[in-house]
């Protein structure tokens, strides 16, 4: 059955090693015939939660910039996938502002059960995922209907394109296309 699935690079470098790992997820899913869109945050304005919990009655932020549109996007995605750098053991920055903006879908009728992370680091230490883990599993806590359904992390890699030839493209790939 085929699923919408939306697919988030943080990566501020296009065509970085996270965000290649969400092109090759991307291929897997199309490849197994889901509806799949992209986006990229870099280059987009997304600014920091005020706090304001307007959003909670409204299910729409009051900062009308693209994490608006993107919030929106998430709450109709039946899949989500966020691909993010690990900067100092955690997700990019953007990735949790991201997140954080995304709170409209708290009270809201969100379609999202299977949420997957793809990241990439410099560190080859396997828990050098973990910090982002448990970042995006305690996002994914406060929406009880989802799970974190799978991970897949690149260790090792730092320039932009390292990750040719790694594993973990492999994997995103296989993620992708059994979601």
């Amino acid at each position: 059955m085929s699923k919408n699935v939306l697919v988030i690079s943080s990566s501020p470098r296009k065509g970085g090693n996270s965000d290649q790992m969400a092109e090759a997820f991307v291929r897997g899913a199309q490849e197994a015939g889901h509806t799949v869109e992209k986006i990229s945050l870099s280059g987009l304005n997304i600014g920091f939660c005020k706090g304001c919990l307007s959003c909670q009655k409204t299910q729409r932020c009051v900062i009308r910039d693209d994490a608006d549109w993107i919030a929106q996007k998430m709450g109709g995605a039946e899949v989500l996938a966020f691909a993010t750098p690990i900067y100092y053991y955690g997700m990019s920055g953007q990735m949790k502002t991201l997140l954080d903006r995304a709170n409209p879908l708290y009270s809201s009728d969100y379609r999202f059960r299977d949420v997957y992370l793809l990241a990439a680091a410099a560190e080859e230490d396997e828990h050098t995922v973990d910090g982002a883990v448990t970042g995006l599993e305690g996002w994914i806590s406060c929406f009880e209907k989802s799970r974190l359904a799978g991970t897949v992390f690149a260790g090792g890699v730092t320039a932009a394109g390292e990750i040719q030839g790694h594993i973990a493209l492999d994997q995103a790939f296989e993620m992708g296309k059994n979601i």
